[in-house]
């Protein structure tokens, strides 16, 4: 198995990467079917070819998951037992985010109109820069979106650029969660601000969507290369939900609080990844 399927901060490998999901839908197949597992049969199942089975069932034998035990026998091994419970612990963690905070209580969702809406009409939805947009669509095109076909009742009235409510929901909106880049900063006492390459700062921040200060060691990083924060008060929720919604943040933030962030965003998809900007990096 891989390293990026085993160790802590693979977080939701297995839905960011395609590999590692179908190692555990084989994983899966072969815990429900063992010890008499046709390839073919594991193949049909997930829609992969049974020469990908095969391969899959190499690397998962010298890993350590699976024992081969004949030819067409195979069994899930402890190890690969193991495996699979962390990562269903992480998916079950994940739905349940998805149920309670993204779709569980929300009857009713806000967005931007882009042009005039009518309660009543059904309404394009897409995102851009991290904000739901709505479009009134014609009665015709009803049941179809420009934003991955997902649609939506408008149920207030709303000009041009105002909020608008949107419920009964129909299809996804289509979009790429965003990604983090973390700068640590030291704290005050170990050099602060002055630790941090500023031309370094400045060359990862040329690309964010969003740059976030946490903390004023932080803010006084962003500063030195002539940039106020987009966010000064960067707490774990506020970046983490600006990436959900597909924004690439560049997280400044002082090195105590750091832990914190990433173990908010290892209960998300999101991916990120903390890069040494100091001057002796």
């Amino acid at each position: 198995m891989s390293d990026d399927a085993t160790d802590g901060d693979a977080g939701l490998g297995v839905l960011r990467h395609k590999r590692d999901a179908t190692r555990y839908r084989i994983l899966v197949e072969i815990a429900e079917r063992q010890p008499a597992v046709s390839q073919r049969e594991i193949a049909d199942a997930i829609g992969v070819t049974a020469q990908a089975v095969s391969e899959h069932l190499g690397d998962l034998a010298e890993g350590g998951f699976v024992d081969r035990e004949g030819r067409g026998r195979y069994r899930v091994t402890k190890e690969g037992v193991d495996w699979l419970i962390s990562r269903t612990d992480e998916l079950n963690e994940y739905l349940d985010h998805v149920t309670s905070d993204v779709l569980g209580d929300v009857e009713v969702e806000t967005a931007l109109a882009d042009g005039p809406v009518e309660e009543g009409d059904r309404v394009a939805l897409s995102m851009r820069d991290g904000v739901l947009h709505a479009r009134s669509v014609a009665a015709a095109d009803s049941g179809s979106a420009d934003a991955g076909g997902a649609t939506a009742a408008a149920v207030t009235s709303a000009e041009s650029g105002r909020d608008v409510g949107v419920a009964e929901f129909d299809g996804v909106v289509d979009y790429e969660l965003g990604a983090v880049t973390a700068v640590a900063v030291p704290a005050v006492r170990d050099g602060g601000s002055g630790a941090v390459d500023p031309a370094r700062l400045r060359d990862l921040a040329a690309d964010a969507d969003l740059v976030v200060a946490a903390g004023t060691e932080a803010v006084a990083a962003v500063r030195r290369f002539d940039r106020e924060p987009d966010v000064r008060f960067g707490t774990v929720d506020a970046v983490r939900e600006a990436a959900m919604r597909g924004l690439d943040v560049v997280l400044v933030v002082v090195a105590g609080q750091l832990s914190a962030h990433a173990d908010g965003l290892r209960e998300t998809a999101v991916g990120y990844e903390v890069v040494d900007a100091s001057r002796d990096g």
